[in-house]
């Protein structure tokens, strides 16, 4: 119980200083300008709310299933111990990439004013997350759950969420670890 509690609450910090870094201190920098115009006055901005609670959402399942399922945190650094294949997992291999950033897109439809440093810094965060997933992040995973990962990522995609949950052997793979 206290490794679990230790568990999300390690997480939450990560997360917290991920989406911190990610929503407020890099978009400073940046100049990207936080927009003050209400909902009432442009009706479309409060279309950001459903990729904000999807997001949300989608992130929030991730983060559990990476601490129940795979006794670890999202952090690279204090990652899960067990191959995580449930919850999303069973649908798209990196929904906690893809509920971040409708998370992040419903923010930007609901606060930030558009321009073309903020296309360029979702342009750039796009291209980071995509290299750190194929140079760093799968190839660990390959090399820490071997075939189990393997037959995952041969009947799971990468980024297009399928229809069906893949249905591999979920107890096989949290074993492993």
């Amino acid at each position: 119980m206290v490794q679990r509690i230790s568990l999300v609450l390690r997480s939450a910090v990560y997360v917290t200083g991920f989406f911190v870094t990610l929503i407020w201190l890099v978009p400073s920098y940046l100049g990207i300008q936080i927009s003050s115009t209400s909902f009432a006055s442009s009706p479309t901005r409060a279309i950001g709310i459903l990729p904000l609670l999807l997001g949300a959402a989608i992130a929030f399942w991730c983060f559990i299933n990476f601490v129940v399922t795979g006794s670890g945190t999202p952090a690279p650094f204090d990652a899960p111990r067990k191959l995580v294949v449930t919850g999303p997992y069973c649908y798209v291999r990196n929904p906690m990439y893809i509920g971040g950033f409708l998370f992040l897109a419903g923010l930007a439809m609901m606060f930030v004013r558009p321009s073309a440093t903020l296309l360029a810094y979702a342009a750039v965060l796009l291209v980071a997350v995509n290299l750190f997933v194929f140079f760093y992040e799968e190839p660990t995973l390959r090399r820490k759950f071997g075939k189990d990962y393997e037959e995952y990522c041969q009947a799971v995609r990468r980024w297009v969420p399928s229809l069906r949950p893949w249905r591999g052997n979920h107890k096989q793979a949290a074993a492993a670890g």
